[in-house]
């Protein structure tokens, strides 16, 4: 028999739920106003003393409103806290259950595809989303089964809010992380993402994928091709992600692939940077819009790519000898329609003279040898002075540096010392491609 205290709280309770099916929305909104000021970081004992054990039977009313209003937006930021509450609580796992019983996964992640919705109340319903998925594996595998990975990856390249991006990233990691049969469709989710127009998701994307790579161990095809294009941006936050995540991918089966890639970048073909010159020639008001082609702008980072995967190991620069890169640079430094291509170029260039005497020996014959000493004075502001025959001379080289030729100068931990070269006549400054390299003699 209950006594009279448990009876007022039972009778406190249906007046609430009564108070609450009898109220229309404005008096609904004031309702979940007050619920949400006295119960906020509540757990789940203290919810269900507040309710007198019946605090599922509110949350079933909030869970049902949700569903029938959810395409209207009515009061939808604080629904999605008020229930938020239930499932943030300690000790909520019977809560969690309820919701998800009823289909609250699949109307938060409809949530995010209705235009008429704000971004406010979407961020909140990414945030219930790491909510569930910070509940257990079940949980993840539950939202990726329900084409989450989908919805969530498309809402990150549309939404406005650099904010709400990033609470999707936290969402994205999560998904990754103790998720084994779904992390590879997060993975592939997130690939897909790089191309999309929104630098700020092509950020989190990229960075995400670091962690994605780490985690799986293997590659996809698509990526070498999609993190290339990426380089393309004009923002320098996001080919700072890309070049972290080439980092990455060197290391793994598509290392070769990825080298032959940039080195291909830093010779756009013509029909590229052909496409838009009849617009810019005859529009007078915007003579520098070359400076912004993507092409251009790939290939300057892919200049700087170079240069810091060259760095970092002496196996790849010697790759990339092998694909003829120093013609590449070479060729690049002769773009006179993009300065930052010529500057990336040329100090990516230094690093392989410094660090191989033969390429040195074949730049010196290639740019002859006052715009040389120009160069080794100073490469990085060479662009600027560089005349047009120059440029041309650069860009038509024919250089290709020999295998056999190879030798690295200076200490280093991979470095060994390698005898100078010097060519026995100018002629031999080429190594026609396909043909066994000249004779060379030793300098003491």
């Amino acid at each position: 028999m209950t006594s009279i205290k448990e009876q007022a709280a039972i009778s406190r309770l249906l007046s609430f739920l009564q108070d609450w099916d009898n109220a229309g929305k404005v008096a609904r909104s004031h309702i979940l106003d007050n619920f949400i000021k006295t119960n906020q970081g509540k757990t789940s004992p203290e919810l269900e003393q507040e309710f007198s054990q019946g605090a599922s039977l509110f949350l079933a009313r909030l869970t049902t409103w949700l569903r029938l209003t959810y395409m209207t937006g009515s009061c939808l930021d604080k629904l999605l806290k008020s229930i938020g509450i239930f499932l943030s609580a300690v000790s909520s796992n019977r809560y969690l259950i309820e919701f998800l019983e009823v289909g609250g996964v699949l109307t938060l992640l409809e949530i995010l595809g209705l235009e008429k919705i704000k971004e406010e109340d979407k961020k909140e319903s990414i945030r219930l989303l790491q909510v569930i998925a910070n509940s257990g594996r079940k949980y993840k595998e539950l939202i990726c089964e329900s084409y989450g990975v989908r919805s969530i990856a498309e809402f990150l390249a549309k939404s406005k809010s650099e904010e709400t991006q990033e609470e999707v990233q936290v969402l994205l990691d999560s998904l990754l992380h103790g998720n084994p049969k779904y992390q590879n469709q997060v993975y592939k989710g997130l690939i897909a993402l790089l191309p999309c127009a929104s630098p700020k998701a092509q950020q989190l994307s990229l960075q995400t994928l670091r962690t994605a790579q780490a985690i799986i161990g293997t590659t996809h095809p698509s990526i070498v091709e999609c993190v290339l294009k990426v380089l393309g941006t004009m923002h320098l936050e996001v080919q700072y992600e890309a070049i972290e995540l080439i980092k990455d991918l060197v290391n793994y089966d598509v290392c070769q692939a990825l080298l032959k890639g940039l080195v291909e970048l830093l010779i756009p073909s013509f029909k590229e940077t052909s496409k838009l010159q009849p617009k810019i020639f005859n529009d007078s008001l915007v003579p520098q819009l070359t400076a912004h082609l993507p092409v251009f702008l790939q290939q300057a980072a892919a200049a700087k790519a170079i240069r810091v995967l060259a760095r970092s190991n002496m196996n790849i620069a010697e790759k990339m000898l092998h694909l003829r890169v120093v013609h590449s640079l070479l060729a690049a430094m002769g773009n006179s329609d993009h300065s930052n291509s010529q500057r990336q170029a040329s100090l990516t260039l230094e690093y392989f003279v410094q660090v191989f005497p033969v390429v040195e020996e074949h730049v010196r014959r290639s740019m002859g040898e006052d715009l040389y000493q120009l160069f080794l004075s100073n490469a990085e502001d060479l662009y600027m002075k560089i005349d047009s025959v120059q440029a041309d001379i650069l860009a038509a080289n024919k250089v290709n540096v020999s295998k056999g030729e190879w030798g690295v100068r200076g200490p280093g931990p991979e470095a060994q010392r390698a005898p100078r070269l010097r060519l026995a006549s100018p002629a031999s400054s080429i190594t026609p491609q396909g043909q066994p390299p000249q004779q060379h003699e030793l300098l003491p």
